[in-house]
């Protein structure tokens, strides 16, 4: 029988644990904790790296010696967005049968093999089958992080642990204009390798032992933990936790490994799936003029600044998105609640697009604007921890909701992106921004739709 817990009180915004949380609860949240964050933020960066590397490489040197001269950077984006979508699709099944804390890190050594092997690409050809491999690899990867943070925290905790595993995001768009910049200049023509090629040796080198460190951090799922750092005992008190806040799927059990076709049907029949996946529909399709390089490609038109240069002031979006994020998610956790987070940080992304969409503004205006965008994609946790929290009461549902959400927005984000977004218009892109506004306010729509189901006001 699980005993009930201290009385509920008021938490304050600064209170990182819930007053209801035993001193033996906050013991094992925090061992969780030093478990978890560190190992996701190092790995969210260390993929981020080489997902803002292309972008970076393309404007070092990539483009010419490749001879880029059409819509390759676009094709390259795409080709990795469908690996990652197609590849995921398994995972719906495998994530409560396997264990996690052996699948990411296993995943994550061969991915830093193929993300190596871009240096010796030599013809789009080559690029294009190594961006696929690099997207079959990390295909399981930000899924299975979403649902990790929900196997072990309640629905008012995630998006606080989630802003600093999203960290790893900024951090490594911030870094690798900084880094591989100063790479890309400063090793070119070392041992005959171009600037831009050092740049995928360089984040591969550090990739191999970060992976290896999560072999020993990554703390799997309740069902199947990793006890190397986890005891009987840890594991019993956060499952407890867990249940008094409604983590319970239909057999009383934290972690259900039977997803049948029954429960499948089921699933297509709730409400959760199709409004979950629009919504996050519109989420990836809003976030695209930040993985595009829009920015980049802005400052590379204006022809004032070496490749160095250019990297360096491509980190400021970045950088001030680490504000953004920590602002956002934890006034959403603490105070503000998930819908007002989630408005008012697509409130303030869209006065940057709306001055993208005129254009014909001072180019002050132009760097304001680039350096809103980030207040578009930082708020993810907030986002998925709220669709970890709707979808609390059944883990095989939640796996397969997760990934079909994930899987739908990608594969959309991957063809739109070359419809509105080709390389060929920058740094202006018309279609792009207008879209990306228009669809900024039908995320706002979804979300407030999103937040009267979720309190039963739409049936």
């Amino acid at each position: 029988m699980i005993e009930p817990g201290p009385q509920k009180g008021v938490r304050k915004w600064y209170q990182w644990f819930s007053p209801e949380d035993t001193p033996e609860e906050r013991r094992v949240i925090l061992k969780l904790d030093m478990m978890i964050l560190p190992i996701a933020l190092l790995s969210f960066w260390i993929k981020n790296m080489d997902y803002g590397n292309i972008n970076n490489a393309y404007v070092s040197g990539m483009k010419e010696e490749l001879k880029f001269y059409g819509n390759e950077l676009v094709e390259l984006q795409t080709v990795f967005t469908v690996a990652t979508v197609v590849f995921q699709l398994p995972f719906a099944w495998l994530f409560p049968k396997v264990p996690l804390y052996i699948l990411i890190p296993s995943m994550e050594l061969i991915w830093g093999v193929f993300n190596l092997a871009q240096f010796r690409a030599n013809s789009f050809g080559q690029e294009i089958a190594f961006r696929f491999m690099v997207g079959v690899f990390e295909s399981a990867f930000f899924p299975c992080i979403q649902y990790v943070l929900g196997s072990w925290y309640r629905g008012d905790e995630i998006a606080r642990r989630g802003a600093f595993f999203y960290i790893g995001q900024t951090i490594g768009a911030m870094s690798t204009g900084l880094i591989t910049g100063s790479v890309a200049t400063t090793f070119a023509g070392r041992d005959g390798l171009s600037g831009w090629r050092w740049m995928f040796i360089f984040t591969s080198v550090i990739t191999f032992p970060i992976a290896m460190l999560g072999y020993v951090l990554w703390p799997g799922t309740p069902l199947k933990p990793n006890k190397l750092l986890l005891n009987d005992r840890d594991i019993e008190i956060a499952t407890q936790r867990l249940r008094r806040a409604g983590h319970l799927d239909n057999q009383g059990l934290l972690d259900n490994p039977d997803l049948n076709w029954t429960l499948i049907k089921k699933i297509f029949r709730n409400w959760k799936i199709w409004t979950l996946t629009l919504w996050d529909v519109t989420f990836w399709a809003t976030g695209l003029h930040v993985s595009g390089g829009t920015y980049l490609l802005w400052i590379n038109s204006l022809k004032r600044y070496n490749v160095q240069k250019v990297n360096n002031l491509g980190s400021t979006a970045p950088a001030i998105g680490i504000f953004y994020l920590f602002l956002f998610c934890f006034a959403s956790d603490m105070f503000l609640g998930r819908a007002w987070a989630l408005s008012l940080s697509y409130g303030w992304n869209l006065i940057g697009v709306l001055i993208l969409v005129i254009w014909n503004v001072p180019e002050s205006a132009k760097w304001f604007a680039y350096n809103t965008t980030y207040a578009a994609t930082v708020i993810s946790p907030v986002f998925h921890g709220w669709a970890n929290d709707i979808l609390k009461h059944n883990a095989a549902e939640r796996a397969f909701v997760l990934v079909f959400m994930n899987c739908i927005a990608q594969a959309n984000s991957a063809w739109i992106a070359l419809v509105i977004f080709p390389t060929v218009e920058a740094p202006r892109f018309v279609k792009g921004f207008s879209v990306t506004f228009a669809l900024s306010f039908l995320f706002l729509g979804m979300t407030q739709v999103v937040r009267c189901k979720a309190v039963g006001v739409i049936t």
